[in-house]
């Protein structure tokens, strides 16, 4: 009963189809809102960081086997990253 009320779009309850393509006028209204410029900020520096990792810093494949090895070698990686980035932080 509950899947015949969920496909006849009759359940208040249960969310409908979501599409993965925003329209044009809401990707505009979503581009305006100050939250979304921050977020765009915040999300260069964290791609930049993980880019880095991946050229630089050989996290593109897996070297090791395991996680705690993978781990290990990511954690590495990251703190060299922002040992780089340290003498521009502090002259800013």
């Amino acid at each position: 009963m509950a899947t015949a009320m969920t496909r006849a779009g009759s359940c208040p309850s249960c969310a409908g189809p979501v599409s993965r393509h925003m329209s044009p006028g809401n990707r505009d209204r979503t581009a305006r809102h100050e939250g979304f410029i921050l977020s765009q900020k915040h999300r260069k520096k964290i791609e930049k960081a993980f880019g880095r990792a991946k050229t630089v810093g050989g996290m593109a494949q897996a070297v090791y086997r395991g996680v705690e090895r993978v781990r290990s070698r990511f954690i590495l990686t990251m703190a060299a990253n922002n040992l780089a980035r340290l003498p521009r932080l502090l002259r800013a």
